[in-house]
This record gives structure tokens, sequence and C-alpha cells, in this order.
């Protein structure tokens, strides 16, 4: 299963996100479920990085599945959008295809 969670301060703002394991829905290289988080999940942080020129700290290791992203600063209105849309996205993922293999959490950081 691949956990995600959204990061988030007390009023809500978005202050990092981080997603580990594989889903295992199916064979490694044939998985569309790890596929489509993935995809949703290195788009978002490119579009910030490329887009929105976002002060991020991003770390990966695809052998265990691991993406984490912490945001420097304060995300203005469009960073917060993108974000917002990736949790949209990881949610429709995790309705589709069953909590067994994508499950999206929250945190008070």
């Amino acid at each position: 299963m691949t956990v995600i969670i959204f990061q988030k301060s007390k009023q809500g703002e978005y202050k990092g996100f981080y997603c580990k394991g594989h889903a295992g829905y199916s064979e490694s290289g044939s998985d569309i479920v790890c596929a489509s988080i993935s995809m949703l999940v290195i788009n978002t942080i490119n579009a910030l990085e490329t887009l929105c020129h976002t002060s991020m700290n991003v770390e990966d290791d695809e052998d265990d599945g691991i993406i984490r992203c912490e945001f420097k600063s304060q995300l203005d209105e469009r960073e917060s959008i993108l974000v917002e849309t990736l949790e949209f996205g990881l949610k429709n993922v995790e309705k589709e295809y069953g909590k067994k293999y994508c499950k999206v959490k929250f945190e008070e950081v």
C-alpha cells in the first residue's frame, strides 16, 4: 500500500507531504495504481518547481517508494491550488482502487 501524508499547520496551510510504500495492485512495471500516484506526485512537484519557483526540499528513494516534499515557506494561492489538486487526485485514486492500495492521511505540524 502507498500511504500519502499531507502535513498541514493548525490553520490548514500545507507544510509538505510525503508518500511511502508501493501500491501492490499489480507486479512492478505494470502497477497502474503506483503509476497514477507517482505521476500525480511528480507532476505536482515539477509544476511547483518550474511554474511557481517554490522553495522546497525534495527527497526520494525509489526502491522504498518514498517521496518527501517539505515547503520552506508559506505557499501562495497558486502553489496551494496545485497541492490541493494533488490531494484531490490522490483521493480519487484511493476512492477508485481502495484503501488497500492507496491511503491519503493528514498530519498536523
